[in-house]
């Protein structure tokens, strides 16, 4: 009889998170420091204690493992589930929940740092990762639940995309970039929550059922 035919083992060793996860740090902090140009990936692999081969076989290039930090950042403070709208759920509280997690991300240590270096090094290619990464995630999210709340009658939304740019546009203000230029200090808590507050009283005024 023939012998069976056993399956293919995969080759190479499965990744390991914890190693993607030291490297996503390492790769964090160099890049708010040294910028992207400034960032090689024998300084990202020594950083996180890793060989630069390590390095490559979980991102590919440099712009891969940026992109990665940046969605990495925004998904620990701003994870998907918080755009989740069931039935039965509060619109107001949905978009406070939002609000609150976007201004705390935004008006953060890190995000702050990372717009000087964009605005410093003046890399169109950084700067069009970070918005893949980071805003038009956040738009894209912000405008599905949008869509969401107009088909169960919480909202009345023409045209959702713009309506999620105001929401955001709102939430920052003249006060984020008076904080981009060091005349001012960022948020406390309970200023976010003022804010936020504010806020979604307009965003439902102008398109409450």
């Amino acid at each position: 009889m023939p012998e069976p035919i056993s399956a293919p083992v995969p080759r190479g060793r499965p990744k390991d998170p914890a190693k993607r996860r030291a490297i996503l740090e390492a790769a964090k902090g160099l890049f708010l420091t040294q910028g992207f140009a400034g960032t090689s990936m024998d300084a990202v692999a020594s950083a996180a204690g890793v060989s630069k081969l390590t390095v490559y076989s979980h991102f590919s290039d440099k712009e891969t493992l940026f992109t990665a930090a940046i969605e990495a950042k925004c998904e620990n403070q701003m994870p998907l589930p918080i755009f989740a709208l069931e039935n039965g759920d509060s619109i107001e509280q949905v978009l406070r929940r939002i609000g609150t997690a976007f201004l705390s991300l935004v008006e953060g240590e890190d995000a702050i740092s990372l717009m000087r270096i964009l605005c410093a090094e003046s890399c169109r290619e950084m700067a069009q990762l970070y918005l893949e990464a980071g805003p038009r995630r956040t738009l894209s999210e912000m405008e599905s639940l949008l869509r969401r709340a107009v088909a169960l009658k919480l909202l009345r939304v023409e045209n959702p995309a713009a309506a999620a740019d105001q929401f955001f546009g709102m939430l920052m203000g003249c006060r984020h970039m008076q904080v981009l230029v060091d005349s001012c200090a960022p948020p406390s808590e309970c200023e976010i929550r003022e804010r936020v507050d504010e806020v979604v009283q307009v965003f439902l005024r102008a398109y409450g059922p």
